[in-house]
């Protein structure tokens, strides 16, 4: 079904999802006809049919928020809920060794989308969550995936400009190239204080079954002088993943959109 401007009504009930965030879960009708410029009587709307479906959910103060019926048919038949099952006793292990951040990242468009996090109170600042994104050439995972994705993936990367986090986030075509060059080689990436000054991302690749990078398994511990080397932790539990991987039934995990 279209409206009378040709735009479907799956695509505006796409656009109100859209415009809930990891900071702003709950919005009002208004907030969200201003965010999705729609009419408020249209939002409205297309609102109450969706909580009908227990698509949305209202709280007690009318605010609006995705409802558990979306995460139940999101994840029923995710294959990322495989990937995250394979990593999580590998992750366990690494978190149990490094007692800060260990993470779980995928390729989603232009941006690293994280499925999955472990954590642990005073570790030290991190700018990721699950379900979160951070752009490719600035953290630690990005650039695993940056590394070994597609051509075309990498150039449009390199044409664009390049957010400056820290005075050691790369911001250059030529500077960030060697990075992935040095990536490849390395087999990991180590991105000391790119995102925050006191934090120090490592990562390596997880690969299927036919060798191709799917995802990174990353951690996030103090950038400070004399901290352990966590490298080969990293790396042994992204084999362990890949191995887990292998021995199940394929999955499909595209490296882009």
């Amino acid at each position: 079904m279209r409206t009378k401007n040709g735009e479907s009504v799956l695509a505006r009930a796409v656009r109100i999802f859209e415009a809930f965030t990891l900071d702003e879960p709950a919005l009002t009708v208004s907030e969200l006809s201003r965010r999705t410029g729609l009419h408020v009587a249209t939002a409205s709307r297309l609102v109450a049919e969706l909580v009908t479906y227990d698509f949305l959910a209202r709280d007690a103060d009318r605010r609006v928020r995705i409802g558990l019926r979306m995460w139940e048919l999101a994840t029923r038949a995710s294959p990322a809920l495989s990937l995250r099952d394979a990593a999580m006793p590998f992750m366990e292990g690494v978190h149990d060794v490094v007692g800060h951040h260990v993470q779980l990242g995928v390729l989603d468009g232009d941006e690293v989308l994280f499925l999955e996090r472990l954590s642990a109170p005073g570790a030290v600042i991190n700018y990721t969550r699950i379900a979160g994104r951070l752009p490719l050439h600035a953290s630690s995972s990005g650039l695993v995936l940056l590394a070994h994705g597609p051509a075309e993936l990498q150039e449009r990367v390199l044409a664009e400009p390049l957010h400056r986090y820290t005075p050691d986030t790369p911001t250059t075509a030529a500077g960030l190239r060697a990075l992935l060059a040095d990536v490849r080689q390395r087999g990991y990436a180590r991105c000391p204080g790119f995102v925050h000054p006191d934090a120090l991302g490592i990562a390596a690749p997880v690969r299927d079954q036919r060798g191709s990078v799917l995802a990174t398994l990353s951690v996030i511990v103090p950038n400070e002088p004399g901290a352990p080397d966590v490298v080969a932790v990293v790396r042994t539990a992204a084999r362990g993943i890949s191995r887990a991987l292998r021995s199940r039934a394929p999955q499909s995990f595209p490296l882009t959109d």
